[in-house]
């Protein structure tokens, strides 16, 4: 078939691969492994780390609530740290109050709708959180307006805010009472660091609810 006027679509999309495939280099397991050698210093989270659990003991022995809240992968890390609590991570116990902020389809929807998507978790919050509840706010680039606005709204109902965030920290640290700041790069880096330190704080949760 002739082509009139430039690249076909087809012609354009064989010129992309060929420059993409020029562009990138061939990894190895090994080259994916020295990628993470720099994000496993944990020790360097232990007062956070400390400080996020202490907290969240206080609020479960109390009868208050956890939430987790986040976007993309992050929403996903926010329902997986709510399943640990409100299920269990390794040990048979009663349940906790735990919610991921990002499951309700009708709610996040609405809101987004009807007041703006910076609004979704704030929204939210304004009609669950009470004092001396835990908020999690989980953003890698640490700037997603939306996360920051749902830890503004838990502050000033006098919850205790965690900011999971990374590459610096971002604006959202101002509205934390405590931050977990993982690594500069991207997003899956951070993800995989908060990760490793939501099973920890999910551990040492269980562990001081439990063990008598």
């Amino acid at each position: 078939m002739r082509e009139s006027g430039g690249l076909g679509f087809a012609s354009a999309g064989a010129v992309l691969d060929r420059n993409l495939r020029a562009d990138v280099k061939a990894k190895s397991f090994a080259d994916c492994v020295a990628e993470r050698r720099d994000m496993w210093r944990l020790e360097s989270y232990a007062q956070p780390v400390q400080a996020t659990v202490d907290a969240m003991v206080r609020a479960i022995r109390s009868g208050g609530r956890v939430y987790f809240f986040g976007n993309g992968g992050s929403a996903a890390q926010a329902q997986h740290f709510a399943a640990e609590l409100s299920g269990r991570f390794l040990k048979d116990r009663p349940a906790w109050g735990a919610l991921a902020l990002s499951v309700d389809t009708s709610a996040l929807t609405a809101i987004a709708n009807d007041y703006g998507f910076e609004h979704v978790f704030a929204r939210q919050l304004q009609g669950l959180v009470s004092a001396g509840d835990v908020a999690c706010g989980l953003t890698t680039s640490g700037t997603s307006a939306n996360v920051i606005a749902g830890l503004a709204v838990a502050r000033r109902n006098a919850a205790v805010t965690v900011a999971f965030t990374g590459n610096g920290g971002g604006t959202i640290v101002a509205e934390a009472d405590i931050a977990l700041v993982g690594p500069d790069g991207p997003s899956w880096k951070v993800q995989e660091v908060h990760l490793v330190l939501g099973h920890i704080i999910c551990e040492l949760v269980e562990l001081a609810l439990t063990v008598s």
